[in-house]
Parts: C-alpha cells; sequence; structure tokens
C-alpha cells in the first residue's frame, strides 16, 4: 500500500506533469510512436490477411510469418538497428520494432476471420450472383469484423505497452519516467509510469471498442 500510495503522491504532483520531462509530453510521445507503428503494420497486415482469406489461400504463410514475428524479441530488433546506421534515425528503429510486433495478431486474425465466415452464406451469395468484391465488402468482411477487430484492440495494446522500450535507447515515450525511477532509485515513480502505460493501453482498447458498437455493420444487412 505503501507504494502505491507513493505513486499517487508521483502523480498527484503537478511538477512532475509538466516540461520536457513531464507527464504530458511524455505522454505525446508515447502516443506518437505508437500510433504510427499500428498505423503502419495496419497498412501492411489487414490487406493481407483480408485478402488471403477471401482466395482462402496462404493459411500456412500468414500462420509461418505470424510465428516468426512472435518469436523475434523486440528488443532484439531494436538492438540490431543501434548498431546499424539507422541508431541515429530518431523514432525510426523503435517504430519499425514495433511494426513487426504488432503484424502477427493483426495478420492472424484478419486472415481467421475470414476463413471462419459461414461457407454456407458465401455459397448463397455466389448463387445469388454476387461478385468476388461484392461477395468480399457485403458478406465476408462484415462477418470477419469481429475477429478483426479483435486482433486490433490486441494488437494496439501490445503496442502501446512494448512502446516502452524506446526508453532503453534513449528515446522518448513514458517509458522514460520508468528508467528514470529505476535510476534514482524512486520506486513509486516507477510504478507511476506503469501505471499510466496500463491506463493509457486501457484507454485505447476501450475506444476501440466503443468505435466498434458504435460505426454501422456496413454491407451486413444487405
Amino acid at each position: 500500500m505503501g507504494v502505491l500510495g507513493g505513486a499517487w503522491d508521483w502523480l498527484a504532483n503537478g511538477a512532475n506533469w509538466s516540461g520536457e520531462s513531464g507527464v504530458w509530453h511524455r505522454l505525446g510521445e508515447h502516443a506518437y510512436v505508437s500510433a504510427v507503428a499500428l498505423a503502419i503494420a495496419c497498412t501492411v497486415a489487414l490487406p493481407a490477411g483480408l485478402f488471403l482469406g477471401h482466395l482462402g489461400k496462404g493459411g500456412a504463410l500468414a500462420v509461418n510469418i505470424s510465428n516468426i514475428g512472435r518469436a523475434v524479441p523486440v528488443f532484439a530488433v531494436l538492438a540490431l538497428f543501434m548498431v546499424s546506421p539507422l541508431r541515429n534515425a530518431g523514432y525510426l528503429p523503435t517504430i519499425v520494432a514495433l511494426v513487426l510486433f504488432a503484424i502477427p495478431p493483426l495478420l492472424t486474425n484478419a486472415y481467421v476471420g475470414m476463413r471462419e465466415v459461414d461457407r454456407s452464406v458465401v455459397e448463397a451469395a455466389r448463387g445469388m450472383g454476387m461478385s468476388g468484391g461484392q461477395l468480399f465488402f457485403r458478406v465476408e468482411l462484415p462477418l470477419a469484423r469481429g475477429l478483426v477487430m479483435t486482433g486490433l484492440r490486441s494488437g494496439a495494446v501490445q503496442v502501446i505497452a512494448t512502446a516502452t522500450i524506446a526508453a532503453m535507447v534513449g528515446q522518448g515515450g513514458l517509458g522514460r519516467i520508468i528508467t528514470a525511477g529505476f535510476n534514482t532509485y524512486n520506486t513509486a515513480q516507477v510504478v507511476a509510469g506503469a501505471l499510466l502505460v496500463a491506463a493509457l493501453a486501457l484507454l485505447v482498447e476501450g475506444a476501440l471498442v466503443a468505435a466498434d458498437r458504435l460505426l454501422p455493420r456496413v454491407g451486413a444487412h444487405r
């Protein structure tokens, strides 16, 4: 209780929220890196997973890519970049490492979501004369939406949690609050930083759940 109380006192201190080392600045850095990495991962993984699922081919490739991505430690990828010519490229090494980490859940869920669409529904749509594009957008994609969104939420939470590694190579983000606490043996600050990361992850996941519920189910009713 003492540590949690100390973390609360640290968070309640307005001085810890202002300046370049303050919470607001570090939160902005963390959100920027996470958003860019997740956007790139979605751009790469979602179209590939959905398309392969629509074709019903490449399943082994998708699963193997996902397994490789899960097996490679993110920090190891980041460490390789730190000894390469890209070590002075700002947030680029961190973003690339996070993209590689985010692709597996996005790709797998997109593919599995498309393949788990009821085949009888698909065949009935084909029998009605739907083209491949109509079948994809009006039948398969709406029915696969649940698993796709699950993959998106999982990827977002993992990226936000893992973005703290940027601090280990001198970059910004909420991880700097945690590492600063370690360096000064301030356990309360370490816990406060961890709570901020967890709160951001939960907030983003909640926002994605709300967006999924509020957005119309395009094509599902046609």
